[in-house]
C-alpha cells in the first residue's frame, strides 16, 4: 500500500467523522498558582467546530487520491 492510498483513506475517514460529529472537545490544564506544596490548577474545556464543508472537502480530496492511486499504471507494454 503506497503513501497516496494511505493519505486518501485517512482523509475519507476523518472527513466522515468530522461531518458526522461537527467538531471535537479537549481539556487544557493550566497551572495558576503554587504556594509551597499547594498547587492550584484550572482545567479549561474547549470545543473546536469543524464546518460541514471541511468534512465534505476531505472526503472528496481523499476519494480523488484513492482514484489516482488505483489509476492506470505507467509503463510500457509487456511483450510475451
Amino acid at each position: 500500500m503506497n503513501v497516496v492510498r494511505i493519505v486518501g483513506i485517512l482523509l475519507v475517514v476523518l472527513g466522515i467523522l468530522g461531518a458526522a460529529y461537527g467538531g471535537f472537545s479537549y481539556t487544557h490544564k493550566t497551572k495558576e498558582a503554587q504556594l509551597g506544596p499547594l498547587a492550584l490548577s484550572v482545567k479549561h474545556k474547549r470545543h473546536v467546530d469543524i464546518p460541514m464543508w471541511v468534512g465534505a472537502g476531505a472526503v472528496v480530496v481523499g476519494g480523488v487520491l484513492l482514484l489516482m492511486a488505483d489509476g492506470p499504471q505507467q509503463g510500457g507494454r509487456r511483450n510475451g
